[in-house]
């Protein structure tokens, strides 16, 4: 799922727990996060004057190995754009393309990247669907109602790349790595089911070497 990538890039643990192991667990947070994107996801296609604004949109990757649903995709006239026809556009007509993902909170530091890593995947589906090149989208974070500008610089694309292939290379071992205890930990909706303190406590060998030395 392409939605995955910003689970890995913020904890390889959390994600292979959702993605291999198949277990999930609500809290507040992600509630509130269902709640939101249920909103941006109500109507389907939009058009306000020259803009198409397409909630929902469903994308995918040969080259990432990813599919998923983008929350909106807002497409502008622009002669430098590519055609719509059919379902979405009207002959003759050019847009640009711009996904704008949403997030329950505000940026902050770890998630702001991870969330940055999920919109350029996003924008490299649509630009392997389209043939087409897109150079930014916007984060909506729902506690500040304002947008955050994402260029989508050759750096950060490399690295959806590098870490898609660790995703998939993870995920053909079933492999889950052991947690790791950090800040975020507390308020994950999974960790009474990851317990990252349990691997916080000395092992058995440096208990009885430092028993030992007593």
């Amino acid at each position: 799922m392409l939605s995955g990538i910003q689970h890995f890039a913020f904890c390889r643990r959390q994600w292979a727990l959702i993605h291999i192991e198949e277990l999930w667990q609500e809290n507040l947070l992600t509630v509130q996060g269902e709640i939101m994107h249920e909103r941006a996801h109500g109507q389907t296609v939009e058009r306000r004057g020259d803009t198409l604004i397409v909630r929902s949109l469903p994308v995918f990757s040969k080259t990432l190995g990813f599919s998923g649903i983008c929350d909106v995709v807002e497409f502008h006239r622009s002669e430098d754009g590519v055609p719509l026809e059919g379902k979405y556009g009207q002959k003759g007509e050019k847009y640009g393309v711009r996904p704008v993902e949403y997030k329950r909170g505000r940026p902050k530091t770890g998630h702001e990247r991870a969330d940055a890593l999920q919109l350029c995947a996003q924008a490299i589906c649509l630009e392997e669907m389209l043939c087409t090149g897109i150079e930014e989208g916007d984060l909506y974070y729902g506690e500040t109602k304002r947008r955050v500008a994402v260029p989508f610089a050759e750096e950060l694309r490399e690295e959806v790349f590098a870490l898609s292939k660790e995703m998939h290379e993870l995920f053909a071992r079933g492999h889950t790595p052991k947690a790791r205890q950090r800040k975020g930990c507390e308020s994950c909706s999974l960790k009474d089911l990851c317990l990252p303190k349990l691997f916080t406590n000395p092992s058995v060998s440096a208990y009885m070497a430092k028993a030992l030395e007593e």
